[in-house]
């Protein structure tokens, strides 16, 4: 633990994104998996105003931007094998673009059902099957399925779905995540409480469903952890943190490991406070699992979950400027990237020093995106939803 700890508290910022005209919160990031180390690796970074901008990593200089207009994108993945960059989004597709070359059009889109809106989405491991889920529209909230491979027999760009799922969430589905490894098998989050695993292998829904978890509020984040990934775990948009383990479904132990209302009341903080949760992060070498806050003046906090509880490891001060949205660790390079608040990308790596010292602003963004942008408060997100 102590050798994590030494590594985590051991993070300097390398570089920082440089200036845009457009200030945006970074909501999203994700790393090109093919990078080749003379060619350097891309990060495709999702924006509050619901585009997509391509970096590169080492520079963190923007290469191009992918927009979904008139739709908002939601959600950045690249596949596992190639730099193509997806994202769903709010028109009733999900797209797919060439990350290495400027197109305003996708190479593929996946179309969904009419009146469907995509709030989240994920590609399986062998970038076989897209899943992607839904707002609520009267009383469905779907999770729409689509076979993700290039068929040469069939050279059109647009998908049509290979099914969907309706019966096991009644609200917003807002966060999907296969598992790492198997590629049949996916779960799911919601605005209802419910964390639904499925292994799509099966038929039919009903039996596809493996298990549904309550965390009893409304879902923010989800992952997979433990050896092998037998865990799931999810955040709450009111900063709840729940973790399961799949080992136990069919044993009489309990398959809660750790269910915590509110992390922001139980946390002992070595220095400051903790005012959100931002995502987890399971170290694999290690078998550890970690969760990753932040205060709104930007401090990021690094937590180890055990069954006990959650023990703060570590800060990050004097990155960011404001509320952190997003992050993405490298386990390669021990390097993780941040987006935030203040519109800025940064890149820190153990025992870097900052190449490039660009002006700290605090360019908080005008809530004119308030709609796609995560208000931290002590009320739940459904309560919010109905004002």
């Amino acid at each position: 633990m102590e050798k994590i700890e030494e590594q985590f508290a051991n993070l300097n910022i390398v570089r920082r994104s440089s200036g845009t005209k457009e200030p945006t919160y970074l909501l999203g990031i994700d790393t090109s998996k093919t990078a080749q180390a003379e060619k350097g690796s891309l990060v495709a970074v999702l924006c509050s105003n619901g585009s997509i901008r391509i970096y590169d990593k080492e520079r963190l200089n923007i290469l191009r931007e992918f927009s979904g207009y008139p739709g908002l994108l939601n959600g950045v993945k690249f596949a596992n094998s190639c730099d193509s960059v997806y994202s769903s989004c709010t028109d009733g597709t999900v797209k797919c673009w060439d990350a290495r070359v400027a197109s305003e059009k996708p190479v593929q889109l996946f179309k969904g059902y009419p009146s469907n809106i995509f709030i989240s989405f994920d590609i399986n491991c062998n970038n076989h099957v897209i899943c992607a889920g839904t707002e609520k529209v009267d009383d469905d909230a779907l999770l729409v399925f689509w076979d993700a491979r290039i068929n040469s027999q069939d050279l059109s760009s647009t998908k049509d779905p290979l099914g969907a799922y309706s019966e096991t969430h009644s609200d917003d589905i807002t966060q999907v995540c296969f598992h790492p490894s198997n590629p049949n098998m996916v779960v799911s989050g919601s605005t209802d409480g419910l964390v639904n695993v499925f292994d799509i292998s099966v038929d039919n829904e009903e039996d596809a469903l493996v298990t549904t978890c309550n965390s009893v509020s409304s879902v923010s984040y989800i992952g997979w952890s433990g050896k092998d990934y037998k865990q799931i775990y999810c955040m709450t948009h009111d900063e709840g943190f729940c973790w399961w383990d799949l080992n136990h479904l069919d044993t009489d132990e309990p398959i809660t490991r750790l269910n915590i209302q509110d992390v922001r009341e139980v946390i002992h903080m070595k220095e400051g406070t903790l005012d959100y949760l931002i995502g987890g992060l399971y170290h694999k070498k290690m078998d550890k699992l970690f969760v990753v806050g932040g205060t709104n003046t930007g401090i990021i906090h690094l937590m180890s979950c055990t069954t006990s509880g959650l023990t703060h490891v570590t800060s990050l001060p004097g990155g960011h400027a404001a509320t952190v949205r997003s992050f993405c660790w490298n386990l390669q390079d021990d390097s993780l990237l941040t987006g935030g608040e203040d519109a800025q990308l940064l890149l820190w790596k153990p025992g870097a020093i900052e190449k490039t010292f660009t002006k700290k602003d605090s360019m908080k963004v005008a809530s004119s995106v308030y709609q796609r942008v995560r208000v931290h408060s002590n009320d739940s997100y459904k309560r919010r939803k109905k004002q």
